[in-house]
């Protein structure tokens, strides 16, 4: 397999009236690639869920402008219903992106047929390669491994990102891959970085990244060039963190609050979602100062 790479699932800036800060997201999206990981733009970690059409069309006209080509940008546009997601996927397709996610249907309960119905649907109507999300604990819809393996067939599925967090899926998805020529998977959970590299995953896409994007990178470099030891290393600080932090609530938005405390140009996240608090403010700054991320 060729050499494994890294996506991070990159935080959506917002200014304090909720509006999109295009600038901030530029300036996210320029520290990822510094780092050496390439971005998933408008995926859990961005709050695609908080997100309008157009707003999401601007995104990724802006990442994709900002990158130049300078890394891989992949986009989601996973949306409840085949028809909206289809009218978003064609708005990636135009743009040019590198490949297009689409998450498992939410709040409508699927059948595996159904998800067949919806992803082949997608896939027949873009040129951009279309990659599987499942992340079934956001969604309550998951893909199981038969159907992955169904779809992988399509010639235009190019593989799935898996968030399921289940090293057993996981572990089916790779068989699906090592069968299928041109299926690639994309490790989701932080913690298994490394063994998704070492067990034939064509990377990861990582939201822990916007808070560590240097260790991220430096996991798969290391991998790449041989040196498991120090990917070991750097695996163990990943996940360390994601421990320590993923201990208080919905990760997305301690992600994105643990973000802002090492730079408030980011901004909160849309509401509902968590709002600044500032027993939990200390807490998250205790995690970032133990992890050398931000000064005592």
């Amino acid at each position: 397999m060729d050499s494994r790479e890294t996506f991070v699932a990159l935080v959506t800036c917002f200014d304090q009236a909720e509006a999109i800060d295009y600038k901030a997201v530029r300036a996210q999206a320029r520290r990822q690639m510094d780092a050496g990981n390439n971005i998933m733009c408008a995926g859990t970690n961005g709050d695609f869920t908080a997100l309008t059409f157009d707003e999401k069309v601007r995104l990724t006209e802006e990442i994709v402008d900002e990158v130049g080509g300078r890394a891989k940008v992949i986009v989601n546009a996973g949306m409840p219903a085949t028809y909206e997601t289809l009218l978003l996927a064609r708005e990636f397709d135009r743009i040019g992106v590198d490949g297009i996610a689409v998450i498992t249907p939410y709040f409508i309960a699927c059948t595996q047929d159904g998800l067949v119905r919806h992803f082949s649907s997608i896939a027949d109507a873009v040129s951009t390669p279309v990659y599987l999300y499942d992340i079934p604990a956001r969604t309550q819809n998951h893909i199981e491994p038969e159907t992955a393996r169904a779809l992988a067939a399509h010639g235009n599925i190019a593989g799935i990102k898996d968030s399921g967090g289940s090293q057993e899926t996981l572990e089916a998805y790779l068989a699906v891959s090592r069968d299928v020529g041109g299926f690639d998977v994309y490790s989701g959970p932080d913690s298994l970085v490394l063994w998704s590299f070492q067990n034939g995953a064509k990377g990861c896409i990582s939201g822990l990244g916007n808070v560590m994007p240097d260790v991220l990178a430096a996991i798969c470099r290391a991998f790449n060039a041989g040196d498991i030891a120090e990917a070991e290393r750097q695996q163990a600080r990943f996940t360390q963190l994601r421990t320590d932090l993923y201990a208080l609530g919905y990760p997305p938005a301690l992600v994105k609050r643990a973000l802002y405390l090492m730079d408030s140009s980011v901004g909160a996240s849309r509401q509902p979602a968590l709002l600044p608090n500032d027993a939990q403010d200390a807490q998250i700054r205790a995690i970032l100062a133990k992890h050398k991320l931000i000064q005592d």
